[in-house]
């Protein structure tokens, strides 16, 4: 019982989970908006080809692009009943999801895994022109339980994620920055991401939200900042949740996480 892990950067993640392949917050093109994806590059087709699923955590252009949602064909987009809403007016196959229900994906070799939604707060910085409701997701699949936060500040409800879930949580993928060298409220800084990891038990933690989205004017800003988040959340895990495995990606880079806790590159 496994489930392989494929970051694209930013919010996007590859899990494949119980038969079934999930793409978490879409970025499958080389920018969102006026953001620009690192190097110029898109992430390679043949990561993320096949998916069975798209999770949406909120409507923000980095993480509800809709060319990059056109990309995955016809698949369910899972979210928030008002996103899923606003994604069906879009042209996309959105499913709403309701706080406390379960809704089963089945993979296209007849595999299954169950999502639900859970708490997030994202509230800051609200768009006029989309919906503004904002959640993460818990997966169960395959014997194993995935934790994905979405856009979040640190809040006394994210210990309520494994109750929720209905089990431990086996691996967490985590904001842990942004696209700019400071952080906005409703995110989590590396420090808060592990302590957050540590509160809801998670025994595996991959970080993501960090080292791929840039401004235009990012080359005026501190040398350096889009590669500090990652090796600074894995320092904060040792200090602050020595219980919590992390395991810091490149973009395009995956590993396998076993139901045991243990991690083998992919």
């Amino acid at each position: 019982m496994s489930v392989r892990v494929c970051w694209l950067g930013h919010a996007t993640v590859v899990l494949d989970v119980g038969g079934v392949r999930m793409v978490t917050d879409p970025l499958l093109r080389r920018h969102a908006g006026l953001l620009r994806r690192r190097g110029g590059v898109a992430p390679r087709t043949s990561d993320w080809r096949g998916a069975d699923a798209a999770l949406v955590s909120h409507l923000h252009h980095d993480h509800a692009e809709l060319g990059s949602l056109r990309k995955l064909g016809p698949v369910p987009v899972l979210a928030a009943p008002s996103s899923a809403h606003w994604l069906s007016e879009n042209g996309l196959r959105g499913v709403g999801v309701a706080p406390g229900e379960w809704c089963t994906v089945t993979g296209a070799t007849g595999g299954t895994a169950r999502v639900r939604t859970v708490p997030a707060e994202h509230g800051h910085r609200p768009m006029p022109h989309r919906p503004n409701a904002a959640t993460g997701f818990v997966v169960r699949g395959g014997g194993l339980t995935v934790w994905f936060a979405g856009d979040t500040g640190p809040f006394p409800g994210l210990a309520r994620v494994p109750e929720l879930a209905g089990a431990a949580v086996d691996l967490a993928l985590v904001p842990v920055g942004g696209w700019g060298p400071r952080l906005s409220g409703g995110h989590l800084d590396p420090v808060e991401a592990a302590r957050v990891c540590a509160l809801v038990g998670a025994r595996v933690a991959v970080p993501v939200h960090w080292g791929t989205l840039h401004a235009p004017a990012s080359r005026r800003l501190p040398p350096g900042w889009m590669d500090r988040a990652g090796p600074a959340f894995e320092a904060a895990v040792h200090r602050f949740a020595p219980e919590v495995r992390p395991c810091v990606l490149r973009p395009g880079g995956a590993v396998v996480v076993a139901a045991t806790g243990e991690v083998d590159g992919a």
